[in-house]
């Protein structure tokens, strides 16, 4: 398993940051997470890092990024991070409490096939393993299949259920 990146989590509800963490760690996943807590942190944090790291961001950094977020929504942060080139390649999963379809489709534009409602399921650890395993398809390269009905919304009774 790779552990030498870090699991940026964007998520203003300390809640779901909390519930989002406790579901990796139980997995088993050591990886080091971070909270960012709005859009704007997202996209200051992940500029910062890329100043520094500017060709390998898409090894150092899995982000999973919450949709309705203070300042900067998600999928405009999705949108300006795939305008940037040092920042196109980070994997992204979306997280959402919202189940829209038209969300999914924008998000699947953009490049990002991964997009969960909360509370995320066993699926969220698939994606996350596929990446940290050393799979060569990092998540937001992998085929839109993810889109299937299975992967975009979990049903609680499931999601409780798998622990």
């Amino acid at each position: 398993m790779k552990s030498n990146f870090t699991i940026l989590i964007a998520e203003d509800d300390p809640g779901n940051f909390i519930l989002t963490k406790r579901i990796i760690r139980r997995a088993g996943i050591p990886n080091n997470i971070i909270q960012l807590f709005d859009g704007q942190e997202t996209l200051k944090f992940l500029q910062e890092a890329a100043r520094n790291n500017e060709s390998i961001l898409d090894k150092i950094y899995l982000l999973l990024l919450d949709i309705r977020m203070p300042k900067i929504d998600g999928i405009t942060v999705l949108e300006q991070m795939k305008k940037q080139p040092h920042l196109a390649t980070i994997p992204v999963i979306m997280l959402s409490a919202s189940n829209s379809l038209q969300n999914k489709k924008r998000c699947a534009e953009l490049g990002c096939p991964y997009y969960f409602v909360k509370p995320p399921g066993p699926e969220l650890i698939d994606a996350i393993e596929k990446y940290t395993l050393g799979d060569t398809e990092s998540p937001h390269k992998t085929a839109p299949q993810a889109l299937t009905s299975s992967m975009v919304s979990s049903p609680r009774e499931k999601f409780f259920s798998s622990f």
